[in-house]
């Protein structure tokens, strides 16, 4: 008897007409087409499919499993493809299908396009984009009149008591003296008040005595300490690379002391910025404005050249126009790189406009000297490289074959699959091993010392007689110039396979050996290098040539996107890029920094988001105290002085925050109306630098190269990368901590415990936590052990040996006040049993320490 077996389903033959062309024209054409071909794949023909792009061919005929066409639309592998949305279920089966039966086509696509749409590097921004608050100019308005003498006789608090009176909130009483000298102390210069600055203060009697203390504190040299590092945390400074070499950056450190300089000096913040942005095209490029553009040049870096992987010089512009934007007016525009942002009216063409106005950026090192004098600087170093090359170069040839071992080797330490990609000739390597390759050779070194235990005897001695005639020679070199870390404009071009970068034709460009940029000279005008708009943010498919431009959201007015200098060695695009950010037809500049300065007084911005006024950011909670501010900052010249006096004068500021009601709490717990002063932690260099400063210790030198506090030597050991110098624990070191290296690679331990920000990427404001390593290293740090004693000590020698004498002075040293009776029982008590430095030790613990209230 004949058993029947079921037949396998048969998969219906697919039509590529009618199922899968529509698929290809509507959803793959239009990113590898004739507009742009995406990884250098074009999807218009069979054969430009099967030959594929940077990654290889799209299908494999008969097996869709190992084409990447299918993997990536089925979300095998990503990214996603098509970009613009998930394939159906029902299409990713029609090209699985397709391909596994042969992949079947004739003829070629052409895309399919539903309706007519802006080119993305034409996008423009509609009017009613600007409805929202941050995208409408500042209004200058008249603060409230309340009917309440006391509240409406100061700006400030008018605006603030007519939101206290409709939410029926009672605000706080004013602060004692005591408490105000400290926090006017901590606020301005960072530094807690001596007994004797408080007992001055208490016993000025005159009517202006508090607007003589502000005067005061500003004018001190230790202010700029102070604000200058708020303003280093908007720059991401720090005195290495980052990334794995986190190579010593040995000149950053003038950048720190310029924004340091420019906040004492009260530089008018719009100046501030065209300084930074454009210091070297401005009409006077003084050694200060060339050392400003450091700001642009702070950069965490690979630490190689660009034109090793021009995609680092694309992701150094992203950080800049990242920085910018968040720091300066407050938008996230670096999102807009890959496609119109999601939130907030950019399109991507405002992204490649500015991208555009920054361009033509390149790093140097600007001489800090007479022009004279640093042309005969270089002229006798380019002399003593030039008897020195021939020597070197017959030591790299000796040198060569040695090396070459020693890196194979290596290399044949690494699993199979990376000796692969090492081993396989350049020319030959898939996309993925030329990464993979890269960064092994890169991070793979080679040591003089390795290289002399395989050399013959004959070679060694040989290289060695050529190291002692380099040395010779070396004698001569002069002594380096002082140079500031900066950029100014060149040529730096890629081409999209990152074949080198080669100088344009003509234009009075010559070659300069600084990181392989072209400098023009000013015998003929500068001409910046073309910027090109990147579709999907994609290096590989460049759109139209792109003209510097700005946010268009936030113009209101039609401002050059050029401004060439007099010297004509820069194309002036940085100029006109500052001019629009300190524009008053820029709603956000002038918001942004007010918002930036109350929120380090109240510790919260009238927006909390400081980086963010965009639709993801928070609302301000008072926007018309916020537009009175942002005018009357403009209308002051942009002083920062100015503002401190106008908001630390109002009565909002001076009040208590110990004040409580039940009745408010309910309202308004968080606090949001500043109903009280908001108490708040003190950062991580404050507290360092109030240890030192009531301990007595602290070194008041200002500016100058970086120091290096002793680390625990396994710190030190787990750091193979950059430098951290060894310094003994003393004067030098008990600097303030703005003086202190900023090592990206190996954060400063005693500042991460107390929420050093991620010092890579540009921050509005900082972390604050509360977790138990700060009171453990309180405890156990140390530096704050030692300085607990050093405190004692001054304690001792200036309040003698009684112990009533010594709590007090301990109180008044530490905290700004005497004890009260109940503390000053507890602390001789105390003191019966335990040393003296166990109360300071105890006193430095405190929360009223580490914290401005």
């Amino acid at each position: 008897m004949a058993v029947a077996t079921a037949l396998p389903a048969q998969t219906p033959t697919v039509s590529f007409d009618r199922d899968v062309k529509p698929v290809f024209e509507a959803r793959c054409v239009k990113c590898h087409g004739p507009k742009m071909q995406l990884g250098k794949l074009d999807m218009r023909t069979r054969e430009a499919a099967v030959a594929g792009g940077a990654h290889g061919p799209a299908f494999v005929a008969g097996n869709a499993e190992q084409s990447r066409l299918y993997r990536h639309v089925a979300g095998l592998e990503k990214p996603l493809m098509p970009m613009d949305g998930k394939l159906s279920e029902a299409e990713i089966g029609i090209l699985k299908d397709w391909i596994d039966q042969g992949a079947p086509w004739q003829g070629t696509l052409a895309e399919v396009v539903k309706k007519k749409e802006e080119a993305p590097e034409e996008r423009t921004v509609r009017a009613e984009a600007r409805q929202s608050w941050s995208f409408q100019l500042p209004k200058a308005q008249q603060p409230p009149v309340n009917g309440a003498a006391e509240w409406d006789a100061h700006p400030v608090d008018a605006f603030l008591y007519r939101t206290w009176r409709e939410k029926g909130l009672t605000p706080a009483p004013l602060a004692g003296r005591t408490t105000l000298a400290r926090r006017a102390y901590l606020d301005l210069i960072g530094l807690p008040p001596t007994p004797e600055q408080v007992k001055a203060f208490v016993e000025d009697g005159s009517p202006k005595a508090w607007e003589k203390l502000i005067d005061q504190l500003l004018a001190s040299p230790h202010y700029g300490e102070r604000w200058g590092r708020h303003w280093l945390d908007v720059a991401r400074y720090a005195d290495s690379n980052g990334y794995e070499h986190d190579f010593d950056r040995p000149n950053a450190w003038r950048y720190r002391d310029y924004v340091i300089a420019a906040f004492n000096k009260d530089t008018p913040f719009d100046e501030f910025l065209r300084e930074q942005i454009a210091g070297d095209e401005m009409e006077e490029a003084t050694s200060e404005r060339l050392i400003a553009t450091g700001f642009l040049r702070n950069y965490a870096k690979v630490g190689f050249r660009e034109k090793d992987n021009p995609q680092f010089r694309f992701d150094y512009l992203d950080d800049m126009i990242a920085t910018v934007g968040r720091g300066v007016i407050g938008l996230t525009v670096q999102c807009a790189r890959c496609h119109d942002h999601k939130f907030d009216p950019i399109p991507q063409r405002d992204y490649y406009a500015m991208q555009a106005s920054l361009w033509g950026y390149v790093e140097v090192d600007h001489p800090l000297v007479p022009k004279p004098e640093a042309d005969a600087y270089a002229t006798e170093v380019a002399e003593v490289e030039a008897k020195q090359k021939p020597l070197k170069a017959e030591v790299k040839e000796i040198e060569a074959p040695y090396a070459r071992q020693v890196r194979e080797s290596k290399y044949r330490k690494w699993p199979q699959h990376i000796q692969e990609a090492v081993f396989t000739p350049e020319e030959k390597r898939t996309p993925g091993q030329v990464l993979l390759a890269n960064q092994i050779i890169r991070t793979t070194g080679v040591s003089s010392a390795e290289i002399d235990r395989l050399m013959k005897p004959e070679d060694l001695k040989r290289k060695k007689e050529l190291l002692a005639k380099i040395a010779v020679i070396e004698k001569d070199r002069p002594k380096p110039i002082p140079v500031a870390m900066g950029i100014t404009d060149g040529d730096y071009r890629f081409t999209p396979d990152g074949a080198g970068d080669e100088p344009a034709p003509g234009k009075g460009i010559k070659r300069e050996a600084i990181e392989g940029a072209f400098l023009s000279d000013g015998t003929k005008p500068y001409i910046a290098p073309p910027a090109y708009f990147l579709h999907h943010g994609d290096a590989e498919s460049r759109g139209k040539e792109m003209q510097p431009g700005f946010v268009q959201v936030a113009s209101y007015s039609k401002l050059p996107v050029e401004l060439p200098p007099a010297h004509r060695r820069t194309s002036g695009r940085r100029m006109a890029l500052a001019n629009w950010l300190a524009s008053r037809d820029n709603p956000l500049t002038a918001r942004v920094m007010a918002n930036r300065i109350w929120h380090h007084h109240f510790g919260r911005g009238i927006v909390t988001t400081l980086d963010n006024f965009g639709k993801t950011g928070e609302a301000p909670t008072h926007p018309e105290l916020l537009d009175w501010l942002a005018v009357r900052f403009q209308d002051n010249g942009w002083s920062i002085k100015s503002m401190h006096r106008l908001v630390m004068t109002s009565r909002a500021y001076r009040m208590t925050s110990g004040f409580s009601s039940a009745a408010n709490e309910r309202v308004d717990a968080d606090n949001l109306y500043w109903w009280r002063y908001r108490a708040q932690r003190l950062e991580a260099e404050i507290v360092r630098d109030s240890i030192l400063h009531v301990a007595g210790t602290l070194n008041t030198k200002m500016g100058g190269q970086a120091v290096f506090p002793p680390l625990p030597e396994e710190t030190l050991k787990s750091m193979d990368k950059g430098i951290w110098l060894r310094q003994a624990d003393g004067e030098e070191t008990w600097r303030r901590s703005v003086y202190i290296y900023r090592k990206r690679g190996l954060p400063f331990p005693f500042f991460e415990v107390f929420d050093l920000p991620d010092q890579n990427i540009t921050c509005g404001r900082r972390n604050v936590s509360t977790v138990p390593t700060q009171a453990l290293t309180l405890l156990h740090n140390e530096f704050v052990i030692a300085q607990a004693a050093r405190l004692a000590d001054r304690v001792a020698s200036e309040a003698g040996s009684a112990k009533e004498a010594q709590v007090d002075r301990a109180y008044l040293l530490a905290l700004g006040r005497a004890p009260s009776e109940a503390e000053r029982r507890e602390g001789v008590a105390f003191l019966s049993e335990q040393p003296l430095q166990g109360l300071t030790h105890v006193l430095l613990n405190l929360n009223e320490f580490v914290y401005l209230r």
